[in-house]
């Protein structure tokens, strides 16, 4: 179960590259779209709404809003009970860690619609949610690899017991 832990952790992770990723992607047609003459007003916006896309990478924003309220969320969830079995300790403790923060994410993000301030956050939360699940990911690996070492072994000839010389 540790291993699931692990992957799930790295899960979440990617899943944060993922969303920036997409929403660059978005931003970037958009701003493609403006540049070769394209208006984004109302109309544009309601045209967008209606299922006719205004440029292919508005795919971009699409993806965004489903992997950060619906595949996140689920993953992190599914990090937080693994984290009861993984037999690692402290691991429930970033298993929730990353549970809020993605708790969080999707209220900044849904927020930061109304108060662009709170978008801001959601950037900035992006960020410290990515180092947490890197770093849980990593803590997993860095226990298996402690009690996998081998132990360092005295030198042949080297000092006798108790660290005397013959």
């Amino acid at each position: 179960m540790r291993q699931v832990f692990r992957v799930l952790a790295y899960a979440v992770a990617a899943g944060v590259v993922v969303q920036a990723a997409v929403m660059v992607y978005a931003v970037a047609g958009l701003g493609l779209f403006i540049d070769q003459g394209g208006v984004l007003d109302q109309a544009a916006m309601e045209q967008s709404g209606s299922g006719q896309s205004l440029f292919p990478e508005e795919l971009g924003f699409m993806l965004h809003g489903m992997n950060g309220t619906m595949v996140l969320p689920v993953l992190a969830l599914l990090t937080f009970v693994a984290s009861f079995f993984a037999g690692v300790r402290g691991a429930w403790r970033w298993g929730l860690a990353i549970l809020l923060l993605v708790a969080l994410q999707v209220v900044l993000g849904l927020a930061g619609h109304s108060v662009p301030f709170l978008g801001a956050l959601h950037g900035v939360n992006a960020l410290l949610l990515f180092g947490v699940a890197l770093y849980t990911g990593w803590r997993v690996t860095a226990r298996d690899r402690a009690l996998h070492a081998v132990p360092a072994t005295a030198p042949q000839g080297g000092l006798a017991a108790g660290g005397v010389a013959p």
